[in-house]
């Protein structure tokens, strides 16, 4: 296949990872989620037959590794089809779930569909604080159904947000995860977009609380603990911003449940772009020729001190998201970067949160992921 050319001379790359994000509907309402805060205004979703399509679209672009998300994606009926139809088109298909609506029967239908493997998240290692933060007494069920899935021979793999109201609670999350046999822990520092970023003062750690985990976390592996365990930092403790997504449409393609396909979960929110529908065009026109997937592509679109700095080709500029939420300018240097002007808009925020007490964390106002909240977020309320 001879791949199509993008604006600034460059072959374009095809893309690799297809997130699938089959429903916004959860029974959880954690507040650090990543969907959108919109959710009450995002419109109807694609059915069993749009995503089939989409699957083999993607598939036939190159894709490899399929993510199968939400919300809950186990709210979806169809789930164990569109499983299978991966596993037909020779996809390896993660399921990112809460494991609430799981049970040892549905567990066994997902490995009969063929599905690689399943990632459940825990919202803290106590019923109390993780029914608190979820919305719902699931704490046991989850782990019910965390040994179910590894009674199917799937890998237990366990992901616990960490943030201001957990993270002192390293060591018994570590055990927790350890009594349930875990192979893999995702200890994932929350990051700032959706709900995280409007609970940003009730969730941002201090300093000596994420000291005192990545050292726990360091401890462990230093004993030779049987278990592999990621600790990812939140970006604003970081002096260099990531390269989000490994670049704006070069690896990720992300498809929300009402069509529109996203190089990122989070870039409906930037203002200007129209991004297209996978109900209305192809895969391949989106990916290689819509203007909305090679708005950030290349280098042309930055600005100083991004433009001519010697790690662009490593960073992209960092997260287009996180500069506009911080900025308003989605063109703006990432001001996780030092290097960047804003870059006193994280300092402040850190410097807040390591000024305020953790005993008064309690006393922060927390908005809830629901639709309720949605429409007072995006009414004449706010939370910023």
């Amino acid at each position: 296949m001879e791949f199509p050319t993008r604006h600034d001379g460059e072959t374009t790359a095809r893309p690799l990872w297809l997130l699938a994000e089959l429903t916004y509907a959860c029974p959880l309402q954690c507040p650090y989620c990543s969907n959108p805060t919109e959710l009450a205004q995002i419109g109807r979703e694609m059915d069993t037959a749009d995503w089939i399509r989409v699957l083999g679209q993607a598939r036939a672009m190159g894709a490899a590794q399929l993510g199968l998300s939400g919300g809950e994606p186990l709210v979806r009926r169809d789930l164990e089809e569109i499983v299978a139809e991966g596993r037909r088109l020779g996809f390896y298909s993660n399921l990112i779930t809460s494991g609430v609506g799981m049970d040892a029967d549905r567990a066994a239908r997902l490995a009969e569909a063929g599905l690689d493997h399943i990632q459940i998240s825990f919202q803290a290692s106590n019923a109390e604080l993780n029914n608190f933060l979820g919305g719902t007494d699931s704490f046991e069920q989850k782990k019910e159904m965390a040994r179910a899935i590894k009674s199917q021979g799937y890998p237990m793999v366990l992901n616990i947000v960490l943030h201001r109201k957990n993270i002192d609670d390293i060591e018994e999350i570590i055990a927790m995860a350890e009594a349930l046999d875990a192979d893999y822990v995702e200890l994932a520092n929350t990051q700032y977009y959706g709900w995280a970023w409007h609970n940003r003062e009730a969730l941002l750690p201090t300093r000596e609380q994420l000291a005192h985990a990545e050292r726990v976390t360091t401890e462990y592996r230093e004993r030779g603990g049987a278990m592999k365990l990621y600790f990812v930092v939140p970006d604003y403790y970081e002096e260099r911003p990531k390269a989000c997504m490994s670049g704006w449409g070069e690896i990720f393609l992300t498809i929300a449940p009402d069509g529109l396909a996203l190089p990122c979960h989070a870039a409906r929110q930037l203002p200007g772009l129209s991004f297209p529908d996978v109900r209305e065009h192809d895969l391949d026109w989106i990916w290689c020729e819509s203007p909305a997937f090679n708005h950030f592509r290349g280098y042309d679109w930055m600005a100083e001190p991004c433009r001519s700095c010697s790690e662009k080709t490593k960073d992209y500029g960092g997260c287009r998201c996180q500069a506009y939420m911080l900025t308003g300018d989605m063109y703006a240097a990432d001001p996780v970067c030092a290097k960047s002007p804003s870059h006193h808009r994280v300092t402040d925020a850190v410097e807040r949160a390591n000024e305020r007490p953790v005993a008064e964390a309690s006393s922060q106002p927390i908005v809830f992921r629901n639709p309720r909240n949605s429409k007072r977020i995006h009414g004449t309320a706010t939370e910023r």
